[in-house]
């Protein structure tokens, strides 16, 4: 009897924890859109285990700026791009709404062009008819937010990203990857200016600036500006929120990338996903291939409302213009369409839309360390002195990638 008693309160509290998860899941769905697809099949099937050591680097890099983002919202009660409002003058605040815009675009882009594919490999639809009913399904979801709040459209996003997992990790269970290569894989190096391209779209698809931008809204929203003893426990309750949700995402990104290395690596015609798709069939068989595809249109569908829903709060943080989540997907989803009609290649375009959000990382990522190391906004919770090295660090290590990305392509 009295073990019932001492083991209940233990349950309940356990259960009382596992309601605090939820936003850095929705958060994790931008690292598994599918410009990740684009950007891990293609280094695997190019470069075969070399760039391993990209993803996890991305993964743990992602768990810190994703901590921070969340931290943030909880301690002040505002979003990354409210709290960057009230310390910029009104020209520097449309600058940088103008490059957050420009960002928002590559990753609908990204995210609506991959649900197109998916759609076209699973029923043979046209691309651009495709690219409409990803972004009418992805109008669907962002309704069930509106009207369901925060905790539904979690539960909705969850259930999409475990579609994505089942879809992108199977494979390996029936050709396993080489221990030793992946092992081999985890020492940083490159091969020529197409692998550091890859590894800076792999690194933009990873550590992407709506998400940055978006995890401190989302805890905001959830559980509002706490302090105190609740504050303690929201904040331990964040981090394994996003060490959880970055462990999942991590594994399917890496998923990705064995998969293309184990079954594509030498093979012609694999630089695509269609491509990588039929090779995936002839290799592992049309189940498997059929959840390669399902698990990519779940990302597409999934990452576009989630892309949405971040440019609308970047938008109404910044220039305090609130528009309905509806009209916002219509005006983002313009610009993947006009690609899709205009016939560029969708696998090039995914690819070349992560580079941009490499660059956009920047942009995010420093006002963020800027802001959680100020005591006067932070108070007892600004950032531990390693934390603040460490986020610097992370800043610069992505900050250098990109000029030497930059000077190789233009070089």
């Amino acid at each position: 009897m009295a073990l019932g008693t001492s083991v209940r309160p233990r349950i309940a509290r356990a259960r009382s924890g596992l309601l605090l998860l939820g936003p850095a899941f929705v958060a994790a769905i931008a690292y598994v859109d599918p410009g990740n697809v684009a950007s891990n099949v293609s280094a695997g099937a190019q470069f075969g285990y070399l760039l391993v050591w990209v993803i996890v680097a991305a993964n743990l890099m992602a768990g810190v700026v994703q901590y921070l983002s969340a931290k943030l919202g909880l301690v002040t009660g505002m979003s990354l791009p409210e709290a960057l409002r009230d310390r910029l003058g009104t020209p520097s605040r449309l600058a940088y709404w103008a490059q957050a815009e420009l960002v928002a675009i590559a990753t609908d882009l990204a995210e609506v062009v991959g649900g197109a594919i998916a759609l076209y490999l699973l029923f043979g639809l046209p691309l651009l008819l495709g690219g409409f009913i990803t972004g009418a399904i992805s109008m669907l979801l962002l309704a069930v937010y509106d009207r369901g709040g925060p905790r539904r459209f979690e539960r909705v996003i969850i259930g999409f990203l475990s579609v994505i997992a089942v879809g992108f990790l199977v494979g390996l269970f029936v050709e396993p990857p080489s221990a030793s290569a992946t092992a081999e894989g985890l020492i940083p190096r490159f091969s020529g200016t197409e692998s550091i391209l890859l590894a800076a779209a792999m690194l933009g698809a990873t550590v992407m600036p709506h998400a940055i931008y978006l995890h401190s809204g989302l805890s905001r929203d959830r559980h509002g500006h706490a302090d105190g003893g609740r504050l303690r426990g929201l904040l331990k309750a964040t981090r394994f929120d996003v060490g959880l949700a970055m462990l999942v995402a991590g594994a399917v990104n890496l998923g990705m990338l064995l998969l293309a290395a184990t079954n594509l690596q030498g093979l012609t015609g694999v630089d695509s996903i269609e491509g990588a798709h039929g090779a995936v069939q002839d290799a592992l068989g049309p189940v498997i291939a059929l959840l390669f595809a399902l698990g990519l249109l779940a990302s597409g569908l999934a990452s576009t409302s989630v892309g949405a829903y971040a440019g609308a709060m970047i938008m109404q943080g910044l220039l305090r213009k609130r528009i309905p989540l509806l009209l916002r997907r219509l005006i983002t989803l313009t610009p993947a369409l006009v690609v899709l009609a205009a016939g560029v290649d969708p696998s090039r375009a995914l690819v070349l839309s992560q580079v941009v959000l490499s660059f956009g990382i920047p942009f995010a990522l420093a006002p963020l360390v800027r802001l959680t190391s100020d005591r006067a906004l932070m108070g007892a919770d600004t950032n531990h002195r390693f934390t603040t090295m460490l986020a610097w660090v992370v800043a610069g290590v992505i900050s250098a990638l990109n000029v030497v990305l930059l000077y190789l392509t233009l070089g």
